[in-house]
């Protein structure tokens, strides 16, 4: 008789550094499969997540869903205490609960958070490499703070879609808010949005700071998002400084 499931969403918090971004990717270490592999292994049979969001090679997550199929009846805060014990410790399990069974952790989802952090100051420390993007130069934080706003509303951002077709029908997108938070020399961007284009936050964030480097001005970013061309843009800023923050469920939890 076939095993009894029930559908589950797994929160998660990862240090991406060690991995080849979320999505399975052949033998290669990912969060996905090392996910999976836990879950297995603390289950004893095999088990598919499947994410809200594919997070690039080296970027990070405070707050990623995935949804799975689990047995049912399961005693959760024994199976969570077991699955932390179960994953590597640069993955975290944050809080596991039961879902109706038509709840999917990409579909289902409403919104989401980025945050993209840079370091502004002339040496990095070693514990913060490949948690930020180190920029030594001087940046204008007032003049990115006025570029943020060309970027709010709905908007074809093509010219910020590193694959334009890859697995979307549209390039256009609506950021609900997008901000600039300043603590000594950490620059962090929180951009909110109704979904995101492949590498979309990272060739954002690389235009705005072209202006706080003093290259572009505002009339330059509204030429290149007007032109839904990426060959338009400028290029990308590294993985390092990205996180998922979270995955909105109803617009709501956002204070929409």
């Amino acid at each position: 008789m076939p095993e009894s499931r029930q559908n589950f969403r797994l929160t998660v918090a990862y240090d991406g550094r060690a991995y080849f971004g979320w999505q399975r990717h052949g033998d290669k270490p990912t969060v996905q499969h090392a996910l999976e592999q836990a879950l297995g292994a603390v289950f004893e049979t095999e088990i598919e997540v499947r994410g809200a969001g594919r997070t690039d090679r080296g970027a990070h997550a405070n707050g990623q869903v995935a949804s799975a199929s689990l047995p049912a009846g399961i005693d959760i805060p024994r199976s969570l205490s077991a699955l932390r014990k179960a994953l590597p410790a640069d993955i975290r399990a944050l809080s596991l609960e039961p879902m109706p069974e038509d709840f999917h952790a990409r579909s289902s989802a409403v919104a989401k958070h980025y945050r993209y952090v840079i370091l502004n100051a002339a040496q990095c420390p070693q514990a913060e490499r490949g948690r930020v993007w180190h920029v030594p130069g001087p940046l204008d934080v007032d003049a990115m703070r006025e570029a943020l706003p060309i970027f709010v509303g709905a908007h074809d951002f093509g010219s910020f879609a590193t694959k334009p077709k890859h697995d979307q029908r549209s390039t256009v997108r609506e950021v609900k808010r997008f901000e600039l938070h300043v603590d000594g020399p950490t620059i962090e961007f929180s951009i909110y949005a109704d979904g995101f284009l492949y590498k979309m936050v990272r060739n954002i964030v690389r235009a705005v700071v072209k202006v706080g480097e003093g290259r572009y001005d505002l009339e330059r970013l509204r030429q290149i998002l007007g032109a839904r061309d990426r060959k338009a843009a400028p290029g990308t800023a590294p993985a390092s400084g990205l996180y998922l923050e979270r995955v909105f469920y109803s617009l709501d939890e956002m204070g929409a």
